[in-house]
């Protein structure tokens, strides 16, 4: 069962922002584009600083609408969402001990988008290290312990997981050695995510309940973007050209942007003034839609328009 209710209201908004968006950019094919969107209708469950239950929050029904939300899909930087809960998650059960170096790798990674800070975490998590190539059963070890993250994930029964695949660090100019093999002659073992799963994940850090209400508020922290003070470099403050883009000033907006010479992606919690809080991810792929930095601000404030109405 996926986490969220489809209901004809939302289905009709999507599928209007949806052909809004294809309007306006011809060259957007329909596959090159999914979308998962969550309204949180009152009484709202979420940013409550973990006040509930995980029980009860599983069990408060939130409505939804997917587009292409099943599809596995090359997350880019996305994944660092995904690295960011293990991390908690092992820390909370004493697998992993905090530093300086750590706390200052999750906030790279988070914020800045540090791709050398996701290297460390990874190794973190695994027990493993970059380096030349293994001989086969070093490997074979290597490669189960790297998996570790994708064995955690399947362990919270949640079907959105069952087809994702988290397992590599994220690159600069790509894998070598060890790294180049594990991620195969063709790429087939590179991560893989669909809108679903980032939903749902992102959804459990909103309500509090991504391994403990104190540890989802860490986590909200490190994902707060601010609308009003950008930093100059526009490639790099996931925002502009990203969801946040298309938001007024007085909206909050709390995210984490994936980009590479082929997606342009972001998953966002936003919160408006008077209106209804939801959870917005699209990605989009393409060479022409990841160079493009009008696409997500468009969708995001159709969206935003659409939330005003309900």
């Amino acid at each position: 069962m996926i986490f969220f209710n489809k209901d004809e209201q939302l289905e009709n908004l999507g599928n209007g922002i949806l052909d809004a968006t294809w309007a306006k950019f011809p060259t957007l094919a329909r596959n090159q584009i999914a979308l998962t969107w969550v309204v949180y209708d009152p009484p709202v469950r979420v940013n409550t600083g973990g006040a509930l239950t995980p029980k009860a929050f599983w069990d408060h029904p939130v409505r939804g609408f997917t587009y292409r939300g099943v599809e596995r899909i090359y997350p880019a930087s996305v994944v660092k969402l995904f690295y960011l809960v293990a991390v908690n998650e092992w820390l909370e059960k004493g697998m992993s001990q905090t530093s300086k170096e750590l706390e200052r790798a999750l906030r790279d990674m988070i914020v800045d988008s540090s791709n050398d800070a996701t290297s460390l975490i990874v190794d973190i998590l695994s027990g493993t290290t970059s380096g030349a190539e293994l001989p086969i059963g070093p490997f074979e070890t290597w490669k189960y312990q790297r998996n570790i993250v994708n064995r955690y994930y399947q362990t919270l029964g949640w079907e959105e997981m069952e087809t994702i695949n988290v397992c590599q660090k994220t690159w600069g100019d790509g894998p070598y050695g060890r790294e180049r093999a594990f991620v195969g002659e063709l790429l087939e073992n590179r991560n893989m995510l669909t809108t679903n799963a980032i939903a749902r994940l992102l959804h459990s850090i909103v309500g509090g309940v991504a391994v403990s209400s104190a540890r989802s508020q860490a986590m909200m922290a490190l994902l707060k973007r601010n609308l009003n003070d950008l930093p100059t470099d526009t490639e790099e403050n996931q925002v502009t050209g990203f969801l946040g883009g298309g938001l007024t000033e007085n909206a909050q907006i709390w995210s984490k942007a994936g980009w590479t010479s082929q997606v342009r992606h972001d998953a966002a919690y936003i919160e408006i003034p008077n209106q209804r809080p939801y959870l917005l991810v699209v990605f989009t792929e393409g060479k022409a839609q990841a160079k493009s930095q009008a696409i997500l601000p468009f969708v995001s404030q159709l969206v935003a328009s659409a939330i005003a109405s309900l």
